[in-house]
C-alpha cells in the first residue's frame, strides 16, 4: 500500500479512478420537472428550506473534476474576470494541489459545500427516522448493516454497462410508505432529498421492504434470505414498478415528496459530478468494483434523463431552457449582448473547431465560455478543463503564452493537446492580444473579436492639477477636461501632492474606487494617507459591517491584526497586496464587493483577473515597481473601471509628471505588445522540461519526432522571429545533448541500413525521479547531490536538517538576510541544530562578523547561507504555528511568510516523489510523508488529523481538540446535535459537514486496509503450480 501518496493529501479532493468520460453525468431534467408551475414552487420551497447559500454566480461550470492524465474534450483558456469564490485552483506541483481545495474552499465557491448534499447525512437521519418507529426499533441495526453495507449492493442496484443502459424513469419516484397511521413526512423534511435519486430509489424500494419486515416479524431470516430477490425483482431493466397505494395519507405523502424531489438542472449538475466523490463509501471487501458499480449506475441515471428531456435540449444555445432560466435568476442575465450572441453561432463553433475570441475588459466573455462548456458537457458529455486568470496559483489568460515560466508551462501543455488529440476542442480568450495570426496558425484556430463594451470607458490623464481627456482624433492625443475643485491646506498639499484625496472623495463611499500603487509599501502609505484626511462621516457608513470586517480580521489572525488596517478599515479603506495572507485577501475581497470597503490601494497583480470592479480606477504613478508602464499593464488596469450591470459609466486617471508627459501619449496610441515564445528562453522550464516529459510519457522518444513535435509549437511557428543564429534542429539536437550530458536522458543509435541511423531516447532513472518529482531541472542534480551528502550525516534529533532539504530552491534568490536576526536566531540554537548548520558550512563566527559587518575573509556558500535563513523561518514557523509571531520575529511580512510555507510544502512533496524512484534514497520517504503533512497544515502534531476533515482549520481544531474530540473516530461518533452545543459558532449544517467528512475519511482507510488484507491472503500469481494448474484445466 503505497501511503505516501495517500496520506499527504486533503481527502476532500475527488478520488482517482478509471472512468469514461464525465461530460455524461451532467443531468437535465425530464419533461414531468419542467411542468408549468413547478419551478416557481420548487425556487420557493428552496428558499423557505434555506437549502442554499447566497450564491455569486450561475452555475459552477468553472470546476470540473478532472484528472490531469484524462484527455479533456474542450480546453478552455480563460481570459475573462472571474469571481475568485467560484474558482477551483488548479495544482502546481504533483500531490500539493490537492490540498488547494481546503476546507474553507469547498469545490463550488458560494455554493453549497462539498458534502453538505452527501447522501451520508441524509442515510444518517433516515436510519435515525427509521428507529423512532415503534415496531421497527428493534430491526434498525439488521437493516443499516445487512442492507447498506451487504456486498449484494451492486445486485440491488440492478445496473447494466453503459453499452446495454438502464431504462430508469427518473420523472417518477417510489412511494415513502411507512405503513403505521400517524407517521407522516412534511415535504420539507424527505430525508432522501439530498441523495442521488438512483439512491434514493434504492433507498425507498429498501425501506419498503422492511415495512414488509415489519408486518412479518416472524419470518424475519427468510425475509433477509431472500432479500436479494426482492430487490431485483423491484427494480427490473426497463422500468421500476411503483408501490401500491394503501391510503389517501400515503398517497398526500407520495405526491409531496415527488414534489420536493424534483431538482432543478443546477442541482442535478452538481449532485451528478460531486455525487461519487463525497458519497460514504460503505465497508465490504470488493471496494473498487463497488465504487465503479455505483458510478456506472449514476452515469445510467444521468444519460437516461438527458434522452427523456431531449425535446428541451436546444431552445437555448443547444441547452436546456432551464440554463436560461438560472442565468435571469441568479445572475440577471435576459439576453445575450449581440457579439455573444453572433459568437456562440459561428460555423466554426458549430462544426466544433479551435477558436480564439478576444474582447475588451467586461465584454462578457466569461458567459460564452461557460455556455461552451455546458453544451460540451450536457450535449456532447464530454470533458471540460477551463484554464482561468488567478493571480498566486498557475492559471493562464491566453496572451499569457509570452510570459516567462508560466507561458513556457502553458505553451506545453497546448502543445501536447494539439499533438496527441485529434478531437479536443481548444477554446482561447483573452482581453489583450495584438499578433494573432501566430498564435491562431499554433491553436489552429479561427478568430473572432469586437471592440464591443458594455459600459462606456472615459480615459482621462492628470497633470498638476489640471485634467485631461484622452482623445485620439485631438493633435497631441488628448483633450482639457476640468480643473480639480478642492480647497487644499498647506498641510494636505504637502502630504498628498497628488490631489489623490481629492479624487477619491469625488466616488467613494456611494461607489468604489481602485488606486493602483507602484509598490506594496505604497499601498500601504496611500491608505494611511488618505484615511488622515477624510473627514468623521464616513465612519458612519456601515459602521456596524466594518466593525464585523474587523472582527473577522482578528478572528483569522488568532487575534492579531494589521496596525494599518485597523486605523483604515473603519473609514472604509484598505490596502491589497501579496504581503497580506490568502485568509486576509478573501475577506477583504467579499467585504468590498459587498460595498463595504469602498477604497481599495493595490498592486498590479489585483488586475490579473480578480473581479473587484470600480467606478473609478486612478494609478498612482506610470510605473510598475521600478519599470515604466506596458500598454498590456495599462488595459488590464484601466479595464476594472466601469463594469456591466455595477455602473452606468467608468472612470480611469492616470496621474503623470511634466516629465513622462510624451512617453504617456506614445503608450497610449501605440498597439498591444507582441507575444512571443519562452520555450527556449525558459530554458530549464521549457524546452528541456518538454524534452523529458515528451520522452518520459511516450509522446515521441526520437530525434526526428521530437523535431517534428517543435515544429508544431508556438516556437517552432515563430522560429523565424526568434532564431537569428542556430536553426530549430541544431536547438533539439544541443538540448537532448545536454539532458543526456546530465544523465537524464539515454540514446540507443538505431542502424536501420547502412545510410538511415535513428536515434532513439529512454528516460533513466534520475530523469524518472525529476519527471516525476516535477523537480525544475535547473535544480535537479543539486537536489540528488544535497540528498545524498544527507545520507552521511542526516541529523534527526531535529527537523530542521529535513526543513533544509526541502526548502525551495527557487526562493532563495529572493532571501535577503537580517544579519543580526539570522545571528540572534542562530544563538537560541540547540547544539544538534548548531551542528546542522556545520555540516552545512554555516558558522557561528561567520553571522557574528556579517551582523557586526566585518569583513569576512573565508568564502562561504550564498545560496546555503539564504537557504539555510529561510529554513529559520519555517523551522520557527513550525515550532510556533503562528504567521504573526514569526512575522515579527524575522521583520517579514505574513504573506511573503506564507508564501514560503505554501512552497516548502509543495517542493517537500515533489522531493518525496523524486525519492520514491530512487531506491537509494528510501530512508527519506517515511520521514518526508509526515514533514509534508506537518507543513501542509501547520499546526501542533496533535490536531494533523482533526485538520484532514473538511470544514476544519486551525481554530476549529483546537476548539474541538478542547471539547475531547482527538481523533478521527470521535468525529465519526459524533452526535451534531452535541457538537453544536459545544463548539461556539458552529452551525448545524456545518457540524453535519464534520461528521460526514470523518466518516469518509474512516471508510477511505479502512478500505485501504482491507484491500491490503484481501492482497495477503490472495494466491500469489507466481505460486509453484499454478500455471500447471490452469493448463490442465484447459
Amino acid at each position: 500500500m503505497d501511503e505516501g501518496g495517500s496520506r499527504i493529501r486533503r481527502r476532500v479532493s475527488l478520488p482517482k479512478r478509471n472512468r469514461p468520460s464525465l461530460g455524461c453525468i451532467f443531468v437535465a431534467p425530464t419533461a414531468a420537472e419542467l411542468e408549468p408551475g413547478d419551478e416557481g414552487k420548487e425556487e420557493e420551497e428552496m428558499v423557505a428550506e434555506n437549502r442554499r447559500r447566497k450564491t455569486a454566480g450561475v452555475l459552477p461550470v468553472e470546476v470540473q473534476p478532472l484528472l490531469l492524465s484524462d484527455s479533456p474534450e474542450c480546453l478552455v483558456l480563460g481570459g475573462g474576470d472571474t469571481n475568485p469564490d467560484l474558482l477551483r485552483r488548479m495544482p502546481t506541483d504533483r500531490g500539493v494541489g490537492d490540498q488547494h481545495n481546503d476546507s474553507e474552499e469547498d469545490m463550488f465557491g458560494d455554493y453549497d459545500s462539498f458534502t453538505e448534499n452527501s447522501f451520508i447525512a441524509p442515510v444518517d437521519d433516515l436510519e435515525q427516522k427509521y428507529m423512532q418507529l415503534p415496531e421497527h426499533k428493534k430491526h434498525a441495526t439488521d437493516f443499516a448493516t445487512e442492507n447498506l453495507y451487504s456486498e449484494s449492493i451492486k445486485n440491488k442496484l440492478s445496473i447494466t454497462t453503459i453499452g446495454n443502459l438502464t431504462e430508469l424513469q427518473t420523472d417518477k419516484h417510489t412511494e415513502n410508505q411507512s405503513g403505521y397511521e400517524g407517521v407522516t413526512v412534511e415535504p420539507g423534511a424527505d430525508l432522501l432529498y439530498d441523495v442521488p435519486s438512483s439512491q434514493a430509489i434504492y433507498f425507498e424500494n429498501l425501506q419498503k421492504s422492511s415495512n414488509d419486515l415489519g408486518n412479518c416479524s416472524m419470518k424475519e431470516r427468510d425475509w433477509k434470505s431472500s432479500s436479494h430477490n426482492t430487490v431485483n425483482e423491484e427494480l427490473p431493466h426497463n422500468c421500476i414498478e411503483q408501490p401500491q397505494q394503501n391510503d389517501e395519507t400515503s398517497s398526500k405523502v407520495r405526491n409531496s415528496s415527488d414534489m420536493n424531489r424534483r431538482k432543478s438542472i443546477k442541482d442535478h449538475l452538481k449532485s451528478a459530478m460531486t455525487g461519487n466523490a463525497k458519497a460514504q463509501t460503505p465497508i465490504f471487501s470488493r471496494s473498487k468494483q463497488l465504487k465503479d458499480t455505483l458510478l456506472s449506475e449514476e452515469i445510467n441515471v444521468a444519460k437516461k434523463t438527458i434522452e427523456s428531456s431531449s425535446n428541451d435540449l436546444g431552445p437555448f444555445y443547444s441547452l436546456p431552457s432551464k440554463v436560461r432560466d438560472l442565468y435571469a435568476q441568479f445572475k440577471g442575465i435576459e439576453k445575450l449582448y449581440e457579439w455573444q450572441h453572433t459568437c456562440l453561432t459561428l460555423n466554426s463553433v458549430q462544426e466544433r473547431k479551435n477558436l480564439i475570441y478576444s474582447l475588451p475588459t467586461s465584454g462578457g466573455k466569461t458567459l460564452v465560455a461557460e455556455i461552451l462548456m455546458l453544451q460540451e458537457l450536457l450535449c456532447c458529455r464530454k470533458d471540460v478543463l477551463m484554464i482561468l486568470p488567478y493571480v498566486a496559483i498557475v492559471q493562464e489568460k491566453l496572451h499569457m503564452i509570452g510570459e516567462g515560466s508560466r507561458g513556457a508551462t502553458l505553451e506545453m501543455t497546448l502543445a501536447k493537446i494539439l499533438y496527441t488529440s485529434r478531437t479536443t476542442q481548444i477554446i482561447g480568450m483573452s482581453a489583450t492580444l495584438n499578433n494573432v495570426e501566430d498564435l491562431q496558425k499554433f491553436l489552429q484556430a479561427e478568430y473572432y473579436t469586437s471592440q464591443f463594451r458594455p459600459v462606456e470607458l472615459k480615459e482621462y490623464l492628470k497633470i498638476n492639477d489640471t485634467i485631461y481627456e484622452i482623445d485620439s482624433k485631438a493633435e497631441n492625443g488628448m483633450t482639457f477636461s476640468r480643473l480639480l475643485n478642492y480647497k487644499y491646506s498647506d498641510t494636505l498639499k504637502k502630504m498628498d501632492p497628488d490631489h489623490l484625496v481629492a479624487l477619491v472623495t469625488e466616488v467613494i463611499p456611494n461607489y468604489s474606487c481602485l488606486v493602483f500603487c507602484p509598490s506594496k509599501k505604497n499601498c500601504e502609505n496611500v491608505a494611511e494617507m488618505i484615511c488622515k484626511f477624510l473627514s468623521k462621516e464616513y465612519l458612519k457608513h456601515k459602521e456596524k459591517e466594518k466593525c464585523e470586517v474587523i472582527k473577522n480580521l482578528k478572528n483569522i489572525g488568532n487575534g492579531n491584526l494589521c496596525p494599518v488596517l485597523k486605523r483604515t478599515i473603519p473609514f472604509g479603506v484598505a490596502y491589497h497586496h501579496s504581503g497580506l495572507t490568502s485568509d486576509e485577501r478573501k475577506l477583504l475581497e467579499e467585504a468590498y464587493s459587498t460595498g463595504v470597503l469602498c477604497l481599495f490601494t493595490c498592486t498590479s497583480t489585483l488586475a490579473a483577473g480578480v473581479n473587484l470592479p470600480a467606478r473609478r480606477v486612478i494609478l498612482r504613478a506610470p510605473y510598475v515597481a521600478k519599470e515604466f508602464l506596458k500598454r498590456n499593464q495599462y488595459k488590464q488596469m484601466i479595464g476594472r473601471a466601469g463594469r456591466a450591470g455595477i455602473d452606468t459609466i467608468g472612470e480611469s486617471i492616470l496621474i503623470l509628471q511634466e516629465k513622462d508627459k510624451q512617453q504617456i501619449l506614445e503608450l497610449i496610441t501605440r498597439p498591444l505588445e507582441n507575444c512571443y515564445s519562452h520555450l527556449v528562453q525558459e530554458f530549464t522550464k521549457g524546452i528541456q522540461t518538454l524534452f523529458l516529459s515528451l520522452i518520459g510519457l511516450k509522446i515521441a522518444t526520437n530525434l526526428d519526432d521530437i523535431y517534428h513535435f517543435m515544429n508544431g509549437t508556438f516556437f517552432g511557428v515563430q522560429q523565424k522571429i526568434l532564431l537569428k543564429e542556430k536553426s530549430l534542429w541544431e536547438i533539439t539536437v544541443e538540448s537532448l545533448r545536454y539532458l543526456t550530458e546530465k544523465g537524464l536522458l539515454q540514446k540507443d543509435t538505431i542502424c536501420k541500413s547502412e545510410e538511415e541511423v535513428q536515434y532513439n531516447f529512454h528516460i533513466t532513472k534520475l530523469g524518472r525521479a525529476s519527471f516525476k518529482g516535477t523537480i525544475d531541472l535547473a535544480y535537479c542534480d543539486i537536489l540528488y547531490r544535497d540528498l545524498k551528502k544527507g545520507l552521511e550525516g542526516l541529523v534527526l534529533e531535529s527537523l530542521l536538517h529535513l526543513i533544509y532539504l526541502t526548502t525551495p530552491y527557487d526562493l532563495v534568490s529572493q532571501s535577503n538576510p537580517d544579519w543580526m536576526i539570522y545571528f540572534r536566531q542562530f544563538s537560541q540554537l540547540s547544539p544538534a541544530e548548531q551542528n546542522v548548520a556545520a555540516i552545512l558550512g554555516v558558522s557561528e563566527s561567520f553571522l557574528g562578523k556579517k551582523a557586526s559587518g566585518q569583513a569576512i575573509r573565508k568564502k562561504v556558500d550564498k545560496d546555503i547561507v539564504n537557504r539555510l535563513y529561510l529554513s529559520f523561518v519555517l523551522y520557527t514557523l513550525l515550532k510556533e504555528t503562528n504567521i504573526w509571531t514569526v512575522s515579527e520575529k524575522f521583520n517579514m511580512p505574513r504573506g511573503y511568510i506564507q508564501n514560503l510555507l505554501t512552497g516548502a510544502a509543495s517542493f517537500s512533496s515533489c522531493v518525496l516523489h523524486f525519492c520514491e524512484e530512487l531506491e537509494e534514497f528510501w530512508v527519506y520517504r517515511a520521514l518526508l510523508v509526515e514533514l509534508t503533512k506537518k507543513l501542509t497544515y501547520c499546526v501542533k502534531a496533535e490536531l494533523i488529523p482533526l485538520m484532514e476533515v473538511t470544514g476544519v482549520l486551525e481554530g476549529r481544531a483546537r476548539q474541538l481538540y478542547s471539547a475531547g474530540y482527538k481523533s478521527l473516530m470521535h468525529l465519526a461518533n459524533a452526535n451534531p446535535e452535541v457538537l453544536i452545543k459545544t463548539i461556539d459558532h458552529l452551525s448545524r449544517r456545518q457540524a453535519k459537514q464534520i461528521i460526514a467528512s470523518a466518516k469518509m475519511l474512516l471508510h477511505e482507510k479502512a478500505e485501504a486496509l482491507q484491500e491490503e488484507v484481501e492482497e495477503l491472503l490472495r494466491l500469489p500469481s507466481d505460486f509453484p503450480g499454478a500455471v500447471a494448474s490452469s493448463t490442465d484445466k484447459a
